[in-house]
């Protein structure tokens, strides 16, 4: 850990009321209200500041609001495409590859762009006294495991026993990680229900997800890589969304950027993507509703097992409240596409053919929309692009290094009771 890192000085801000205030340690609401609302982080410093690229993603720290660095963490890597562009007849491609590809300097050993998350949301903490609860449909249990095996935090992952292949390593993770499971049938949003559980008892806390405002920050570093290489702000953006929460912190990124005045004014259009047949984003933005549709549990469990992009499968995305996705969208302007399952394999060819370096299923969501999107001439050819590649190289570095799996301590039903929850984690911890 680095002594000379100074906490970056922020206060925290509710979307909905514009009230400031500041951050006790762990805020994840404004204090004193009741509507729904994320909060934002609003920094000291203005302009970005870009560090040396020594310090990882840490090299973004005027906005991020962490008060300490931690070692080994890897910054988004963003490049001008040639083949992928010249494919598809693109004149300004740019792609921020979150992922393994040392070549182009992206070292995330987890293969996906929730490191950053693990990266922002880790140096955040203030003390190790609690057990940190992270529910995950995979890529975020495997970057949390490996951020807080490394730096000794303790942590609670929670996942569906169905998505347990997502934990491997390259490396042993310790015993201060702890992996329990909701047995397969399960999808991501029973694994949440059991972290709600564990955080209702005394010693666990939390991660908090979208209301993280260092886990929105730590994600947002894509934009703050491909705005300070491109050296303005975007016309649109590309990613494959389950939560959005990556869209949104794109969209916060964004606003600063232009409260920074040196990158432009404009806002980029956000071109969110969902996996078919799973798309309650995509359906409640067509009915142009804030709230999420219905959607019956057993048939959202079965749409869940069809995509191949498991990490899209969140059912209760932060959509709705004030300053999440719907909003974002309403604000910057956008679409949400579709991609099948079908659809993504052959981008996921094209990808490794035109680029050269494997991508994740739902990375592959983003390229088939977009690849759509140029095609059908929707998309101006002189347009400033960025394509967010959320994870890849993961084939690649199986095939260099030995790879192990993490097992769950123990895998619960659907819906446990909560004497049998509280049972378990007591022989954990």
């Amino acid at each position: 850990m680095t002594k000379e890192f100074q906490a970056t000085q922020y206060k925290l801000e509710s979307v909905k009321t514009g009230k400031r205030f500041e951050d006790e340690g762990w805020t994840l609401d404004a204090p004193g209200e009741s509507d729904p609302s994320l909060i934002r982080a609003i920094y000291e410093n203005k302009q970005l500041e870009v560090k040396d690229n020594s310090l990882g993603i840490y090299k973004f720290s005027d906005w991020l609001p962490i008060r300490k660095t931690l070692e080994g963490s890897s910054a988004p890597a963003t490049y001008k495409s040639e083949g992928l562009a010249k494919y598809l007849g693109l004149n300004n491609l740019y792609i921020t590859f979150s992922g393994y590809w040392p070549e182009k300097g992206a070292n995330f050993r987890t293969c996906s762009f929730k490191e950053t998350e693990a990266y922002a949301v880790s140096g955040r903490l203030n003390s190790t006294d609690q057990v940190l609860v992270v529910a995950s449909a995979g890529n975020t249990a495997r970057a949390f495991a490996r951020v807080c095996s490394d730096n000794n935090i303790p942590l609670l992952l929670s996942v569906p026993e169905d998505n347990l292949s997502a934990l491997w390593f390259d490396e042993p993770i310790k015993d201060n990680v702890r992996l329990i499971a909701t047995k397969s049938g399960s999808d991501y949003f029973d694994a949440i229900h059991l972290s709600n559980l564990a955080c209702a008892l005394d010693g666990f806390v939390a991660e908090g997800g979208a209301k993280n405002v260092a886990r929105r920050d730590g994600m947002g570093t894509t934009v703050l890589s491909a705005v300070s290489e491109i050296g303005q702000i975007p016309d649109y953006y590309f990613q494959a969304v389950g939560s959005g929460t990556g869209a949104i912190a794109a969209w916060e990124a964004n606003l600063r950027f232009i409260e920074d005045g040196r990158y432009g004014q404009n806002k980029m259009k956000l071109m969110v993507s969902q996996n078919a047949p799973f798309l309650p984003i995509h359906d409640a933005w067509k009915a142009d509703s804030r709230a999420m549709l219905p959607l019956e549990d057993e048939l959202a469990r079965k749409q869940v097992e069809e995509i191949d992009a498991k990490v899209l499968s969140n059912r209760k995305p932060p959509y709705p409240i004030a300053g999440g996705l719907f909003d974002a969208m309403k604000d910057a302007g956008g679409d949400v596409l579709v991609a099948s399952n079908e659809e993504a394999l052959e981008a996921a060819k094209l990808f490794l053919e035109t680029e050269g370096n494997d991508i994740h299923p739902a990375a592959a969501v983003a390229v088939a929309t977009l690849v759509k999107q140029a095609q059908e001439g929707k998309l101006d050819k002189d347009a400033c692009i960025m394509l967010n590649i959320t994870g890849g190289g993961e084939e690649r570095i199986k095939r260099e290094k030995e790879v192990i799996y993490l097992k769950p301590s123990h895998v619960f039903d659907i819906d446990p009771d909560m004497e049998t929850v509280r049972e378990v984690l007591e022989k954990l911890f």
